[in-house]
């Protein structure tokens, strides 16, 4: 019989396609990319249309003399590469690597790998979708463009082994940008009023809370003598019912949001496991079967055979009540993939029971909660019952309001962190009643800075900025992390020394390549590309004189503003010369000049000119295990005094605390103080 030979790119979807077609069929895995461009220069001719390098990938060569064989044997040949711009671009280097033009070869893809798909994948067989493959290209020339062009600046600013990327640079600057904001926030005090009332003839409590701002002590007193003996009167209550609608099944970056959230994953994590899930896996009494649909979309799109069955599914399991009548849903205002799907089950039959004795504790949780968003997204909205009550003393209004679960629909197997149900005992209550006064309770806040980054935040507001596309969000923030130009720490990222220094370089010299409205536009050039709509050169005709320009310029500004390395006064304990501030990936550090005769290196503690309040040594700049700067005392461990803005030799004159820098303003270090002053009243 005649051989077809089936090429994927890893050995787990080679395994697993294996099984669903028969002996007439190998299966083979390219492991990913066999050609890229050189890694020790450029690849790209700037001065020849851009013509592109590409070179065979080290260690790749026994491989494709493997695959050359198989394809000799073969009388076709399949590419199953993944249904993305970079599958597509693995197939069109596969024609090449093994030389496949003049012979019988086609492209099929599939968003799930199950022996139906696959099987009908076959029946669509199709030829190199080239407007695909033009735009991964054009987005690797790009982002080699700005490495290869931009780092050696980094390498003679900053320190040697420094690269730039074109988008890792644009989420390191928000990174940045989110750190100078809460670094210059001023918290502003304000005020709550919570008062507990009662209704004649009651015993439970009634809380309502003052529907305005209260911005000060005085403002607050106010109100208090106004309100402490008087009666309060309701004057509106309103039933009614409020829909909470089901989720949409997951994309590529709610699907990182929520397990960081919900199962504290990261998002290289939540990725490397999605993919396990969508390659395959065995299953008792199932086999070696993929159980997720392809996990990079920015759809919500969803098939109607799959929608079809999972409704079914649910009338059978929960009642006819608990499907979601409504059309299915679908992406609106953007751009997106939308040959995808949202990521789902391939077979909502397989349950999350099913597959938990099959599966190691952290891949069955990634797949519990893919399984129950999706099956939420097909599931009535929920209902409560809300009660809101609008109440009057001396003319100052008050509010209560309550509600309640009147029917559970798709929280019945996804709890949404952002549904609360409030139980309060406002039944009974009529407009015209009068309620006493039982309790006060008023409390004192100060307004809290934006927080910090999280991995999922990070996600969250890239795809909103059209930053990056599903594909590149997990790989952006790992390659930013493992430069050490942020680090994570209880899930919040924090810049490092190393990172502001190349963000401030970026920003100064390359404002246009860090600016987020041009790199949202790149990205929708990109897709243009795929669209057919423009051809992918000329995007790079257009990009790289400015990158050129801004290259040069820099040059000769560096050159300018380079200077030697400043001598300290601390004597090297080994040769006798004075040590030097040197500049490494971990920040600052003091080393002997005399190098390499002499290798000597110490800690460098920069001296702030600040004493420390506790022990009255002085204050210097510290960082943490993962790099991120603080301010101690230089006695440390003996002394445990710490902050993160920088001190000021200035005492508050509330507390007599010590003042740190925020922006233009001095503010207590002591949060429940939360004094604040100018700069100038120093």
């Amino acid at each position: 019989m005649a051989k077809n030979l089936v090429i994927v790119e890893s050995p787990a979807k080679a395994k697993t396609i294996k099984k669903f077609l028969g002996t007439n069929y190998e299966v083979i895995a390219s492991n990913g990319h066999v050609r890229d461009l050189p890694k020790s220069q450029m690849g790209i001719d700037v001065d020849h249309d851009f013509e592109v390098k590409y070179i065979t990938i080290r260690g790749k060569g026994d491989l494709l003399a493997e695959l050359r064989k198989a394809v000799k044997k073969a009388d076709k040949v399949y590419l199953a590469t993944d249904p993305d711009r970079e599958g597509e671009a693995i197939s069109w280097h596969l024609t090449t690597a093994l030389n496949l033009e003049g012979k019988n070869y086609k492209r099929i893809t599939f968003n799930e790998i199950t022996k139906n798909a696959v099987k009908n994948a076959m029946k669509e067989a199709r030829e190199i979708d080239m407007n695909l493959v033009d735009a991964q290209q054009a987005r690797r020339v790009l982002d080699r463009l700005v490495g290869y062009s931009i780092s050696p600046i980094l390498w003679e600013k900053i320190k040697r082994g420094l690269s730039a990327g074109r988008v890792q640079s644009v989420a390191l600057r928000l990174v940045c940008d989110r750190e100078n904001e809460i670094n210059d926030f001023i918290p502003e005090e304000y005020f709550t009023l919570d008062v507990d009332l009662k209704a004649e003839g009651q015993t439970k409590k009634i809380p309502a809370r003052y529907s305005k701002d209260i911005k000060s002590q005085k403002q607050l007193d106010a109100l208090l003598n106004k309100i402490k003996k008087e009666s309060f009167v309701v004057k509106e209550v309103k039933e009614s019912q409020r829909i909470s609608k089901s989720p949409n099944p997951f994309t590529t970056s709610t699907l990182q949001q929520e397990a960081s959230k919900k199962l504290n994953f990261s998002t290289s994590k939540t990725m490397r496991l999605a993919q396990q899930l969508y390659e395959g896996v065995d299953v008792k009494g199932h086999g070696t079967i993929g159980l997720i649909t392809y996990l990079r979309t920015d759809s919500v799109r969803v098939s109607e055979e799959a929608v079809a069955a999972t409704r079914s599914f649910i009338e059978e399991h929960y009642g006819i009540k608990y499907v979601n009548s409504e059309k299915t849903k679908t992406n609106s205002g953007k751009r997106i993939q939308d040959a995808h799907e949202a990521i789902r089950p391939t077979n909502i039959a397989i349950t999350p029971v099913i597959v938990k004795d099959s599966l190691p504790r952290d891949l069955f949780r990634l797949y519990q909660l893919i399984y129950n968003r999706f099956l939420a997204s097909q599931m009535a909205y929920a209902v409560y019952d809300t009660i809101s009550v609008k109440l009057e003393a001396a003319d100052e209004k008050f509010t209560s309001a309550s509600s309640k679960l009147h029917f559970d629909g798709y929280l019945s197997v996804y709890k949404n962190d952002d549904e609360k149900e409030e139980t309060l005992p406002l039944h009974g209550l009529k407009k015209d009643d009068v309620l006493t006064l039982s309790e006060i309770h008023d409390k004192q806040h100060y307004t809290q800075p934006p927080a910090h980054f999280t991995e999922a935040s990070l996600v969250k507001t890239m795809e909103e900025l059209g930053i990056g596309r599903p594909s590149t969000y997990a790989p952006t923030i790992t390659t930013i992390m493992n430069r050490r130009y942020i680090v994570k720490e209880q899930k919040n990222l924090y810049v490092t020394e190393l990172g502001e220094a190349v963000n401030q370089m970026m920003v100064k010299a390359f404002p246009e390549i860090v600016d987020v409205d041009f790199t949202a536009n790149m990205e929708s050039l990109l897709d243009s590309v795929e669209e057919g709509n423009i051809q992918w050169k000329t995007i790079i005709e257009n990009f790289y004189p400015d990158l050129d320009t801004a290259v040069k310029s820099a040059e000769k500004e560096l050159e300018s503003v380079k200077i030697a390395d400043e001598v300290s006064d601390v004597i090297c304990d080994q040769c006798g010369r004075n040590m030097v501030i040197k500049y490494g990936p971990h920040g600052k550090f003091l080393a002997c000049p005399g190098f390499p005769e002499c290798r000597n290196t110490k800690p460098y503690l920069e001296k702030i000119g600040v004493a420390c309040p506790k022990c009255g040594k002085d204050i210097v700049i510290r960082k943490t295990k993962k790099g991120r700067r603080y301010y101690g005392c230089e006695d440390n461990p003996n002394c445990d005094f710490m902050v993160w803005q920088k001190p000021v030799d200035v005492k508050c004159p509330k507390c007599g605390g010590i003042m740190v820098e925020k922006g233009n303003k001095l503010v207590c270090s002591d949060e429940s103080c939360g004094h604040v002053m100018n700069k100038t009243e120093k």
